[in-house]
């Protein structure tokens, strides 16, 4: 069986239940808290698959990894913690938690937009380049993650979603030098 289809199945349970309860939005960043607690911390996914572990110290680790504030969303969250304890599906958090939040993008009109840059970008150009992604997507929000990598030379790449558009100076070279070879 696909393992990604367990974790899909889960995360559309849960993103169901959410908007029925109007708690989407808050499962969503909570979601993002939790996968953002795995990516930083690989051994939460290490101590969350441990067999030795009681399922009552997971489900408090994973709410400690999401942030939870005890709202009504917490209340979802937290049935939802529990029915992975009960299914023996803990271990499958991260991989649910990223399904879930690309289920509530995609419900909602969300694009993942990535801008590296050599250098920092100032406000005017970051707003400017703003401008020019949500024109280019038309309708819908854009989540925005701004990074530095000096190994571009100059320039900047923006990827929305699986598009990129490569504006470096790295890759202006790299393509110079492809045509001086062939």
């Amino acid at each position: 069986m696909d393992k990604g289809l367990i974790p899909r199945r889960y995360a559309k349970a849960l993103f169901e239940v959410a908007a029925e309860r109007r708690d989407d939005a808050a499962v969503y960043s909570l979601m993002q808290s939790l996968a953002a607690s795995f990516a930083a911390e690989p051994a939460l996914a290490t101590t969350v698959a441990n067999p030795f572990v009681k399922v009552d110290d997971k489900i408090a680790l994973l709410t400690q990894a999401a942030g939870g504030k005890l709202g009504a969303a917490d209340a979802t969250y937290q049935d939802f913690l529990k029915l992975l304890g009960t299914n023996r599906r803990l271990d499958m958090a991260w991989d649910i938690a990223r399904a879930y939040i690309d289920l509530y993008r995609s419900a909602n009109n969300i694009y993942r937009v990535m801008v590296e840059s050599a250098a920092p970008l100032s406000d005017k150009d970051r707003k400017r380049l703003e401008a020019i992604i949500a024109a280019h997507v038309g309708k819908g929000s854009m989540e925005y993650d701004y990074r530095i990598n000096p190994a571009l030379i100059g320039g900047f790449t923006v990827t929305v979603n699986s598009e990129r558009l490569d504006a470096s100076v790295a890759n202006q070279l790299k393509q110079l030098r492809l045509q001086l070879i062939g």
